[in-house]
């Protein structure tokens, strides 16, 4: 007799790969093909990851249309099945998957949208956490300031396109055709700040100082290292509106020596 692993594993390999031939065995007939009662579990399991996908990349979706998006999705879900049970956490190598997706290539830019999107999924679903009580860094000496690493907020994410995506998710999102003719796919890299705010997730572009100093930050990397990464900035002007957003929840003094490593 087969163990109860063993069978999970058969019944698992036939919903994801579509291989009935070991789990067939172990399902009673009873009026019913076993391979037809796989069937079904197959569908319910490929139907309910593919819209969760939807919700999570709407704006591909209407890009693509439903019929390439869940072509797609299917071949994405057969190679990367969820590996736990929370849907709204699935779906993160869509983007890489479109990368390297040949009947994608006609959308040089479709792969930076679902990054975005996923961010702003990422950035919806997010833990609620307190941001940092900024009266805690009265405490430390300014001597010690280049030392503070900062923990960015859950929602908090930075990311960088090649093409303008923030301006193409807005449109397709608002379904303005106009504004999808007018987009200028040249006017890019773009760099992008996604948080969750009270009022909802907020896509922000920054320009290149901004960008590499707020992504020191939010990497927990030293001050003083943001800093020296983007000297061209106002940095207490910028750690100031990212104190004032909520951006951080907490942070630690850096021991040892600090170096500014690589920018990006």
């Amino acid at each position: 007799m087969p163990t109860l692993l063993e069978i999970q594993q058969a019944v698992g390999r036939s919903i994801v790969e579509g291989d009935d031939a070991l789990a067939a065995r172990y399902v009673a007939a009873e009026g019913l093909p076993p391979e037809a009662r796989l069937g079904i579990y197959r569908n319910n399991f490929i139907g309910t990851l593919t819209a969760a996908l939807k919700l999570c990349y709407p704006a591909i979706h209407r890009l693509v249309g439903a019929e390439f998006f869940e072509g797609a999705a299917h071949i994405f879900i057969a190679a990367e099945p969820p590996r736990r049970a929370d849907l709204d956490a699935y779906g993160e190598g869509f983007a890489q998957f479109l990368t390297g997706f040949p009947p994608a290539g006609a959308l040089p830019y479709l792969a930076g949208v679902a990054r975005l999107e996923w961010a702003v999924n990422r950035a919806l679903h997010a833990p609620d956490v307190e941001p940092l009580d900024m009266s805690r860094l009265g405490a430390i000496a300014a001597a010690a300031h280049g030392r503070v690493a900062f923990r960015p907020h859950p929602s908090v994410s930075l990311m960088e396109a090649d093409y303008p995506v923030d301006t193409v998710w807005r449109a397709v999102l608002a379904q303005d055709d106009d504004a999808m003719a007018a987009i200028d796919l040249g006017a890019g890299p773009v760099r992008l700040l996604v948080e969750r705010r009270d009022t909802g997730v907020e896509v922000t572009r920054l320009d290149a100082p901004a960008w590499r100093f707020a992504t020191a930050l939010c990497a927990s990397r030293p001050l003083q290292t943001a800093i020296e990464v983007a000297p061209e900035v106002d940095n207490a002007t910028l750690l100031a509106e990212h104190l004032t957003a909520g951006r951080f929840i907490g942070f630690e003094r850096v021991c040892g020596p600090i170096t500014s490593g690589p920018n990006s």
